[in-house]
């Protein structure tokens, strides 16, 4: 992993290069984003992210 602080307030956006273990990680052959990456941008983007900091506010309900 980087040893870019994780406790950064709001990283830098938008991110330059993805870097594997800092911004993401792959599961299943799927790319996970993290909770740092998700600071980085800034806001919900609605998808039900695992790692969402912000309690998925942009997430539509299923009904």
């Amino acid at each position: 992993m980087n040893t870019k602080s994780l406790n950064t307030a709001r990283p830098e956006w938008p991110i330059k290069k993805l870097e594997e273990g800092l911004h993401y990680y792959l599961e299943d052959g799927l790319m996970v984003l993290t909770e740092y990456y998700h600071r980085a941008r800034g806001q919900c983007c609605g998808n039900a992210c695992r790692h969402c900091p912000y309690e998925h506010v942009n997430v539509r309900s299923k009904s």
